[in-house]
């Protein structure tokens, strides 16, 4: 399942320039934001089908491309300030026994699993039909092939820089 990072990356640059020549940028008039949102989609895709379908979160990827982006920081946030001011409540009520203590410990630590579990299927594409073991390794498949990409795009970004350097 899990290529080399180099294989990887050679897979999503020669994915990527196929899905960047159909795009056909120069002509077509669009903004700037049309452009992102094209490179995005193409990069996207190619690293998907690098994965070959291997993985759930390809699969989906390649089966919805236009995903919305989620908006999880603003979630996570509200979600920790809950669970703390619940877990202040449950502490003011609670009773001094050191077994109710561990009963309360144990329920913020569950409720934090269970909201950071859901945080982290949204983020996954496909992950909302995964269970916790399959969630955890497409994360980490699917963070290595973020890596590539990352790794693909700086190196063509400073590549660029370097040729719009003037010569000496």
């Amino acid at each position: 399942m899990h290529l080399p990072h180099s294989t990887l990356k050679q897979e999503f640059v020669k994915k990527w320039i196929m899905g960047l020549q159909r795009c056909k940028f120069s002509n077509k008039k669009m903004s700037i934001f049309e452009r992102k949102k094209a490179i995005k989609l193409s990069a996207d895709t190619a690293m998907a089908s690098a994965r070959k379908g291997l993985t759930c979160w390809s699969r989906a990827l390649i089966s919805n491309p236009d995903r919305p982006v989620p908006t999880t920081t603003r979630r996570a946030s509200s979600a920790c300030k809950k669970i703390v001011k619940r877990s202040r409540r449950i502490r003011r009520t609670a009773k001094c026994g050191a077994a109710r203590k561990g009963q309360i410990t144990r329920s913020i630590a569950q409720c934090l699993v269970r909201k950071r579990t859901q945080i982290l299927k949204s983020l996954i594409p496909g992950g909302e039909f995964m269970n916790e073991v399959c969630l955890i390794e497409e994360t980490l498949d699917y963070i290595t092939s973020l890596r590539v990409q990352v790794d693909v795009m700086r190196s063509l970004a400073s590549a660029s820089a370097r040729a719009s350097e003037p010569h000496n």
